[in-house]
């Protein structure tokens, strides 16, 4: 009797455990599982958020190969996969001196895998008030880094008469000819450069545009202008070889880099200049958290000891920005060089 009660309560608890099962199964939900959802959804937004960069990222050098921005871009690609898992993938895309890889950018998706070096460059702060561009540089572009600032070294050809720039201007003044000067490109900052000393000093200075630095160089060397000029890397080792001899650096205090080369102020000529900004962009509208990870990585890039060899056999100082700093930092340079440009009364014609 006793052994026919316990089966049957044994199989009534049997019943019951069934029930629950199948209620939970269809519909019911334990503590458990009304929490796994939310678990689910944290992961999934930390998935997201740490697959970028889940392929190789490129960064656009809108110059020719062999200028000092394609030099920076390289020096950066050497020692990124240090800091990245996916490498950097270096493409010149030269044209219309320096707006066509800009405006490629500009239209590139917002992912995080198109970038641009040279950002802060003459072509972003000077040549969008001197003429129209199918671009807004501080619309159309995220600022991530800058990472360099590069003065422009005035040169003439190593067999050149002039030795100094009071000597150009006097031969210009006397001859009364027009001084042709080698320049990167018709809104960069050795032809701003350029062009602020004809106005301060009355001599009739002509620019010669070009693709980029490494061409209007070659151009000097050869003697196909009397006067140029570009950054530290362009023009040093043509110096040492005696192929172009340094009459002037365009900042407003001497260059660390050619300490024995003397300002425009200092030969008597009222004229300066911030040099080339160079620095690194996305399209706008590039998420927050791609840019702080691009700007984390090249912060690394910047104090990584190899990087800081590469720099300064390039005579390019390293001066780290990251974002915020930097689009402040931006916006005032193209405000003054706003103000240059009006108060020099500067044009492209």
């Amino acid at each position: 009797m006793y052994r026919k009660k316990a089966w049957r309560i044994l199989g009534l608890l049997m019943v019951a455990l069934l029930v629950l099962l199948i209620a939970g199964g269809c519909g019911g939900k334990s503590a458990t599982q009304n929490n796994a959802p939310s678990q689910e959804k944290k992961e999934g937004t930390a998935a997201t958020s740490g697959k970028y960069p889940e392929k190789p990222i490129t960064i656009i050098v809108p110059y020719a190969a062999g200028g000092s921005t394609d030099a920076l871009a390289r020096a950066i690609e050497k020692v990124w996969t240090k800091y990245s898992p996916q490498p950097v993938m270096i493409v010149n895309k030269p044209g219309a001196g320096g707006v066509e890889g800009r405006e490629f950018v500009k239209t590139s998706k917002p992912d995080g895998y198109t970038l641009m070096i040279g950002y802060g460059s003459g072509e972003d702060l000077i040549g969008p008030q001197l003429q129209k561009v199918p671009y807004d540089p501080l619309k159309d572009f995220t600022p991530i880094a800058r990472m360099s600032i590069h003065s422009t070294i005035i040169c003439v050809p190593g067999n050149s008469q002039f030795k100094s720039m009071q000597e150009l201007i006097n031969w210009a003044k006397t001859s009364k000819q027009p001084v042709t000067a080698s320049v990167s490109t018709a809104t960069g900052n050795v032809n701003i450069t350029m062009r602020g000393i004809g106005k301060v000093t009355g001599i009739n200075i002509v620019p010669i545009p070009h693709q980029g630095g490494a061409q209007a160089i070659t151009d000097l060397i050869g003697g196909h202008t009397i006067v140029g000029g570009g950054s530290g890397n362009e023009v040093a080792p043509h110096i040492q070889a005696g192929r172009l001899r340094p009459l002037a650096v365009d900042l407003p205090e001497r260059d660390p880099a050619f300490p024995d080369v003397p300002t425009l102020k200092e030969q008597g000529i009222n004229f300066y200049s911030w040099g080339s900004v160079k620095g690194i962009a996305a399209p706008a509208g590039t998420p927050k958290e791609v840019v702080d990870y691009l700007a984390g990585v090249l912060k690394k890039v910047s104090e990584d000891p190899e990087f800081k060899e590469s720099m300064k056999n390039l005579y390019q100082p390293i001066l780290y920005m990251g974002p915020e700093e930097y689009q402040k930092f931006f916006k005032e340079a193209y405000d003054y060089f706003g103000k240059l440009i009006k108060d020099l009364n500067i044009t492209l014609q």
